[in-house]
């Protein structure tokens, strides 16, 4: 049997797995599989970098499918109006789905010891599950269940009868651990979710990183810093009165040009702007904004905590969670009270729809 293997959508996935490697002994590491999907992101050329890493044994890429890439499952996905009829619908697509994928999955994922996944609502998930191979799933972003438990709200209506019927019976699939073959769910925090599900396991990335070492550091610098020109450039203009705006793929393109032009007017009196664009956030913020600098979007932002020299005056996001950055004298999510501006509440206030249907007594 093979060691580890991770099954990573984005490059914050990278950098967790990474994290989690090199927090282990020096002897034991450069025997796991890094999988990259390519179902969702462009990793353009991390996969080399990785690879020059020393961290891992091999990088597969992975052309997973998402459900629209076959079209014999769309009638399955359609809402009949009929719980029975939805939920008979629910099983036939959960089954199809799996044998569909089969095909696209590069490795045998049953040689390996311990397989993690980030984002287990992606079809990895129900392959793994409608298979019996039993894994591990990673919370997808930092503290991403904080704001809103999304296997809850997706499946809201019925609830206890679809957890049954997929933690137990695996005929449907739930994400985020609520599903028959996945071993725990690995969050950053547990009491920032508002739920006490069982399978929850804490493991703060913030301890993680403050472990590494200094040749640590620079390995992952050395992989996901691809212009280091550039970003020394930047560290010798000076970042003392810096406003890093975090982008997130919000809305319309058109709404999300206004949402970051807005952000640009409110802060740009306090200090100098800065853009770091999220990596599937597409919209060309060099175009759009060309008096800003703005950061390569493959970067991710915990990388800025991992660099000497670098302290922002203000980070500001809409909703990323700011918990890991210590690189920033102070940390503004501006939240649904901002969002409501631009798009409908209810898109957004995900929570609170949970609360009003999962009312406690």
């Amino acid at each position: 049997m093979k060691k580890s293997i991770y099954v990573c959508h984005t490059y914050y996935h990278v950098f967790v797995t990474m994290l989690k490697e090199l927090n282990k002994p020096e002897e034991e590491r450069g025997n796991a599989t890094l999988v990259l999907s390519k179902m969702s992101n462009d990793f353009e050329d991390l996969n080399s970098r990785a690879e020059k890493s020393g961290v891992f044994e091999s990088v597969i890429e992975f052309d997973e499918k998402r459900d629209t890439y076959f079209p014999e499952l769309a009638k399955y996905r359609t809402d009949k109006g009929n719980i029975l009829v939805n939920m008979a619908n629910r099983i036939i697509f959960t089954r199809k789905f799996a044998k569909l994928e089969a095909p696209f999955v590069p490795v045998d994922f049953r040689k390996y010891d311990d397989i993690y996944v980030y984002c287990d609502v992606d079809p990895i998930g129900i392959y793994l599950n409608r298979n019996r191979i039993r894994y591990h799933a990673m919370e997808d972003g930092l503290d991403t269940l904080k704001p809103c438990v999304q296997a809850i709200y997706d499946n809201r209506g019925h609830f206890a009868l679809k957890k049954f019927m997929s933690l137990k019976l695996n005929l449907i699939f739930i994400r985020d651990g609520y599903s028959k073959y996945c071993i725990d769910m690995e969050v950053n925090d547990k009491s920032v979710i508002d739920d006490d599900f069982y399978k929850y396991k804490e493991v703060s990335r913030k301890a993680l990183k403050d472990a590494l070492s200094e040749k640590e550091r620079d390995i992952l610098i050395s992989t996901f810093i691809r212009d280091m020109d550039g970003f020394r450039s930047f560290l010798e203009s000076g970042n003392g009165d810096g406003i890093l705006l975090l982008t997130e793929p919000l809305c319309s393109m058109e709404i999300r040009e206004k949402i970051f032009n807005d952000i640009i007017d409110m802060y740009k009196g306090e200090g100098t702007i800065f853009i770091k664009p999220h990596p599937r956030d597409t919209l060309d913020y060099k175009e759009k904004f060309p008096d800003y600098w703005v950061f390569d979007r493959t970067l991710p932002m915990e990388m800025f905590g991992l660099v000497n020299g670098i302290r922002f005056k203000k980070i500001v996001g809409v909703y990323t969670q700011l918990g890991m950055i210590d690189f920033a004298d102070e940390k503004v999510m501006l939240g649904d009270d901002f969002m409501d501006n631009y798009e409908a509440p209810e898109i957004h206030r995900k929570a609170e729809t949970i609360k009003a249907e999962f009312k406690k007594v």
